[in-house]
């Protein structure tokens, strides 16, 4: 499985949305400068996440994009098949669009691309971009030695 560059983009989009503490939306151009993203690319894919739901966005001076729901209802894997489509990792093997198998008789591969579809699938369905907030916080927190005896 490969993920595209658009899905990408609107991953850190949504991260930098889901990051973002400040009392009102967050401006494009704003997410576009924090994950390095073409701002041109990123309007088409803040439209797209508009239209799905999963940001609402604001008109004026003041205006820009927010979440839609808390991080913490919003996994990875919904984004994914948002804009990628299934998460499998060749078609024979997908829950949402299954395809024929190109080889006849029993293909001693299927369970094989079975299992890494169910793995990649638990991962991104099991994380919440609360979750990588949290790895990420925990990965950038200052160590402070502890010298107690």
């Amino acid at each position: 499985m490969t993920v595209s560059a658009k899905c990408y983009y609107a991953l850190r989009a949504i991260y930098a949305l889901a990051e973002h503490r400040g009392p009102g939306p967050m401006k494009a151009n704003e997410i576009a400068e924090r994950q390095y993203i073409p701002i041109k690319f990123l309007e088409a894919i803040l439209s797209q996440l508009k239209g799905g739901g999963f940001v609402n966005s604001r008109r004026g001076a003041e205006g820009g994009y927010l979440l839609a729901k808390p991080p913490e209802d919003l996994t990875i894997g919904q984004v994914i098949r948002f804009i990628d489509g299934p998460v499998a990792p060749v078609d024979c093997v997908s829950q949402s669009r299954p395809k024929q198998c190109e080889y006849p008789g029993h293909c001693p591969f299927f369970g094989f691309w079975g299992r890494v579809r169910q793995a990649i699938a638990d991962v991104v369905d099991q994380t919440t971009f609360a979750d990588l907030i949290q790895e990420n916080r925990e990965l950038t927190a200052p160590y402070v030695a502890d010298w107690t005896i």
